[in-house]
């Protein structure tokens, strides 16, 4: 009887040391903050760079650029027209 309780409290000690995790330090706490920080911003970098560049060469995007463009173009027609015709 006392070979069963040895067995089994010897048993449950090494199951209990095996699945016992060593907490990190305070160090480790930082690094790994520091990491994850620094993961983080690499991954907005990527993901903002993605979606300016999609709504850069978006078709909508495009449209309205070229006829900004236009625009200004007759605007700067019409100021031209207007100022040589005062000359």
């Amino acid at each position: 009887m006392k070979l069963y309780l040895a067995v089994a409290t010897l048993m449950l000690v090494l199951l209990a040391h095996s699945e016992a995790v060593e907490e990190p330090t305070i160090e480790q706490h930082f690094a790994n903050i520091q990491a994850k920080l620094k993961e983080f911003g690499e991954d907005l970098s990527e993901k903002t760079t993605t979606i300016l560049k999609q709504i850069e060469n978006h078709e909508i995007t495009i449209k309205t650029k070229s006829w900004i463009d236009e625009q200004l173009g007759n605007l700067k027609q019409r100021f031209a027209e207007s100022f040589t015709k005062q000359d």
